[in-house]
């Protein structure tokens, strides 16, 4: 059994991974925060906090609450803006040798378009992943990835923006994901990240006031991974591109669900939370598994699901 070597490698969008497990964007800062804790070369890849044209200070406090199976957020997409991430955080990121993925955000078409071509400019990022969770300011604040109209003039204009791979996170709070989906895939998006965070609420009955100062927030964590399961599901049987599934991801065993669910790779987000080194955990215990059922290749699970 020593002897024997498991395939862990999987291609996504022209990149190459070691392994299939990213770590989720807005869990892991920008890569240096975990270092400590995770050797950064044993992941496929990193990916960094959602990046906009400007530096956020987010949400007031509290934002976090824990909650039965999960965690709530109203971060409110905090950042040191594209500026400060080329000064402050890219001389870190040129030392690691794993492919890092930068998550990007705007308020409009054109601040995303923008964004797409600031980093499409920085050779040590690998690809791009647009986070659509977002409202467009221009439009009544309609929230660019529950609409597949805006969903795919925004993929469009960060499709023309950069050469790079072009990464979808999609949003669950949608009535047809799959009609997101389409949209995006036919606007030029090489992959589909999914899901982002469900919208939640906590309260605090001894004030009877919401916990969050946002009232409301995303939802991630165990919660979630039935619907993150069932949604990579459904748009892997309808859309020909390749998915990294987010949800719940705390074991081995949920990461090669998400694999048999149609997934080509996975990314760890609300486990680092709890145990800062889970990424690097559960791709070797991806592995083992393997080894313990006699599997060669990981592409080999890749949407052989039963049904």
């Amino acid at each position: 059994m020593a002897d024997k070597k498991v395939q862990m490698s999987v291609a996504l969008a022209g990149l190459s991974l070691r392994n299939p497990v990213m770590t989720a964007s807005g869990t892991f800062g920008y890569g240096q925060e975990f270092s400590e804790y995770v050797d950064l070369e044993r992941l496929g890849a990193f990916i960094t906090k959602g990046l906009s044209l400007r530096p956020r200070p987010g949400n007031p406090t509290p934002r976090i609450v824990e909650t039965p199976g999960g965690m709530l957020n109203a971060i409110g997409l905090q950042n040191v803006g594209i500026d400060a991430f080329i000064e402050k955080k890219l001389p870190f990121i040129r030392t690691v040798n794993t492919p890092c993925i930068a998550n990007f955000f705007g308020d409009t078409v054109e601040e995303y378009a923008e964004m797409a071509q600031r980093l499409d400019e920085i050779p040590e990022i690998a690809a791009l992943e647009m986070n659509i969770s977002c409202p467009n300011v221009k439009h009544g604040g309609i929230v660019f990835g529950t609409d597949p109209a805006s969903a795919a003039a925004v993929v469009a204009a960060c499709r023309k923006a950069t050469g790079k791979p072009l990464i979808v996170k999609l949003s669950p709070n949608v009535t047809d994901i799959v009609s997101m989906a389409k949209a995006c895939a036919d606007a030029g998006a090489d992959a589909l990240s999914m899901i982002n965070t469900l919208i939640g609420m906590a309260i605090d009955l001894n004030k009877r006031r919401p916990v969050l100062a946002n009232i409301t927030g995303g939802l991630s964590g165990p919660a979630i991974k039935p619907v993150a399961l069932r949604m990579v599901w459904a748009v892997s049987s309808a859309v020909k591109l390749p998915i990294i599934g987010i949800g719940g991801i705390m074991t081995a065993t949920d990461a090669i669900e998400f694999i048999l669910a149609g997934a080509t790779a996975v990314q760890v987000g609300t486990a680092s939370f709890i145990t800062p080194g889970a990424a690097q955990q559960i791709a070797e215990g991806m592995e083992a598994w393997m080894l313990a059922q006699g599997e060669a290749d990981i592409r080999n699970l890749i949407g052989a699901l039963r049904t």
